[in-house]
């Protein structure tokens, strides 16, 4: 090795965050031994990897296990099983006092910005408690990086003393970001931020989380139900289906070409603002299973119309069916090695009917 080699810093991964195999069980209740003998399964096995700088969207009806995800990512629920890699530290090996020294670097925006603010607070004080707590900047600099931070998220200086009661849901957003941003964080998990505001301050919102993101590097989850936003603010996106991932992929794969037949009727869904554009609805039969006693083999085989029978009986694998996209679907087969060779063509995939192969 050359000497001038010798003091260089070790290569950071491209990836911030690194879900792999992720659990979250709680206990229903318990047998006469007192140890659990049902669980809800909220988060069943997810993985996804997350870059440095990048957005990741998660999408998926309500009660599918996004915002449980988010949270056992942060270890605001302990982990069930698996792993959360963050910036090569295992989160889920961590124990509480080591936890708390990382926390800075992990915040969270939650979905309800009049709940998630102390009414008994001012302004200045709930951006700054936690700067306090970790020691961000000297005593002599406090006000000053306060100020900074309110500024950058929009915050008038004078609303430094004043109480989360005089302002609007859009001004109390811009708080709870102020607060995490004041952390100097490296990812920031959005909880649904936007769905208690109007659409007129949602995309005020969105644009300030996009400049704060090129100014600061920052790494963002972005949790929603609104599929027009997470196309707006992410780079690449998930779709989850009862506690799982069924399809990961870039955003312009996932709007454009949706492999998975949950993942279809989503975006079917989406109203388009052409009076002209004739929407081809795929309906969902039937109600969302129970996560405490999820279906067998594919969860969405009981809503689904294109099940077979292999759909009832074998879980599917998250599988990469075309560079960077992955999807859990029996019906998405790769092409074997074997009619690569004989054929010589590039490598293709089956899919459902109505989408047509990707290549």
């Amino acid at each position: 090795m050359n000497a001038s080699h010798k003091n260089d810093a070790p290569l950071k991964s491209e990836y911030l965050l690194e879900v792999n195999h992720l659990k979250k069980y709680f206990p229903l209740n318990t047998n006469v031994f007192g140890k659990p003998a049902s669980y809800l399964r909220a988060v069943d096995d997810v993985s996804f990897k997350v870059r440095r700088g990048t957005t990741v969207g998660i999408v998926g009806e309500s009660g599918c296990g996004k915002t449980t995800m988010g949270r056992t990512i942060m270890r605001l629920y302990d982990v069930t099983s698996g792993k959360v890699i963050f910036d090569g530290v295992d989160l889920a090996t961590l124990s509480a006092s080591q936890m708390r020294h990382l926390r800075p670097k992990l915040q969270m925006i939650f979905q309800d910005p009049y709940s998630s603010l102390s009414p008994r607070m001012p302004v200045g004080e709930i951006i700054g408690e936690a700067v306090k707590v970790h020691g961000i900047v000297p005593k002599s600099e406090y006000k000053d990086y306060i100020l900074h931070v309110m500024d950058e998220c929009g915050l008038p200086s004078h609303y430094f003393e004043r109480y989360p009661h005089e302002f609007s849901g859009g001004q109390r957003q811009r708080i709870c970001i102020a607060r995490s941003l004041a952390l100097k964080p490296s990812l920031i998990i959005c909880d649904e931020p936007v769905s208690a505001l109007d659409v007129s301050i949602q995309a005020q919102i969105i644009n300030l989380l996009k400049e704060l993101q090129e100014k600061q590097n920052l790494t963002y989850i972005f949790i929603s139900h609104d599929l027009s936003v997470v196309k707006h603010i992410s780079d690449e996106v998930g779709v989850m289906y009862l506690g799982s991932m069924v399809e990961y992929a870039g955003t312009d794969a996932i709007f454009d070409a949706p492999l998975h037949p949950y993942t279809q009727a989503l975006l079917s869904a989406v109203p388009v603002p052409d009076p002209d554009v004739k929407m081809n609805h795929k309906i969902l039969t039937g109600d969302i299973p129970s996560p405490a006693d999820p279906p067998s083999g594919c969860k969405f085989h009981t809503r689904c119309e294109y099940c077979t029978d292999i759909c009832k009986e074998k879980t599917p694998e998250l599988r990469e069916v075309a560079p960077g996209h992955f999807v859990a679907c029996h019906l998405c087969d790769s092409m074997s090695r074997s009619e690569n060779k004989i054929s010589g063509k590039p490598k293709t995939f089956r899919c459902i009917p109505s989408v047509r192969t990707v290549q």
